[in-house]
């Protein structure tokens, strides 16, 4: 099922769920909110915008709830990079790429990860070459 797509504050506020879940309204108010100068009435009305769009899902643990992502965080996360390329750079990669070919501050680690995934990539073209 295709979801709505989400706002800019709205992915800000998934992708922290997603880092940092499982969550109450209150620590996410606190560490989320907070900084960017929203209520807590806001945050817990972005989170259940979020819940009733099927993004997250929500635990009564005690006398509180606690708010997680529905998917894995990485597949969350992945979910935020696919439609970011869709929306923002028309479904091409190649912008993408060519910023990280230019950016500054790349781990040895994060490096080393990007070319094992382009390493990936060529092998599953080259096997769909070969059918």
């Amino acid at each position: 099922m295709e979801k709505n797509p989400l706002g800019r504050q709205q992915s800000d506020l998934l992708r922290f769920v997603a880092e940092n879940a499982p969550l109450s309204v209150a620590e996410v108010a606190e560490r989320f909110g907070l900084p960017r100068g929203l209520a807590r009435t806001t945050v817990l009305t972005m989170m259940e915008k979020l819940r009733e769009k099927g993004y997250l899902r929500r635990e009564k643990e005690g006398a509180l709830f606690r708010y997680r992502t529905v998917e894995e965080p990485g597949e969350t996360l992945n979910g935020l990079v696919a439609e970011f390329v869709d929306r923002t750079l028309g479904g091409s990669v190649s912008p993408m790429v060519a910023y990280l070919a230019r950016a500054k501050g790349l781990t040895p680690e994060e490096l080393t990860e990007l070319k094992q995934m382009v390493a990936t990539l060529e092998h599953d073209a080259k096997g769909n070459k070969d059918k």
